[in-house]
């Protein structure tokens, strides 16, 4: 139990982090973001677990393509906020992504790479 409890405090620590970064310098936040530190925290994560050294590839492998549809939202979400502000921009950005995903999901699956 002390190590889920140790575990859940220092991945909330990063994203605390990253938040109070981004509040004091808007580069430096951002940059701190787009690095994937949760993903490299979830594979630090996994290894100590001893989980079996596939799933931690395969969770790296997914990473990398369930990062890709994502990427879009980060060029409209700027544009939309000050037209439609912070949480219908959210949502609407959201349905974008499940939207692109979706459809960039169909397209991979026909090289073989199977992410639905």
């Amino acid at each position: 139990m002390t190590y889920l409890i140790i575990k859940y405090l220092i991945t909330a620590a990063v994203v605390v982090l990253v938040s109070e970064f981004a509040k004091a310098n808007d580069k430096l936040g951002a940059f701190m973001a787009a690095l994937p530190l949760i993903t490299v925290l979830t594979l630090i994560w996994l290894y100590i677990e001893q989980q079996p050294a596939l799933k931690i590839a395969n969770h790296a492998y997914y990473t990398f393509w369930y990062a890709l549809p994502t990427l879009p939202m980060f060029l409209i979400f700027p544009y939309l906020l000050p037209k439609f502000g912070f949480w219908l921009t959210l949502m609407g950005c959201m349905v974008l992504t499940l939207l692109i995903f979706y459809l960039y999901a169909l397209v991979l699956k026909n090289f073989g790479i199977h992410l639905l």
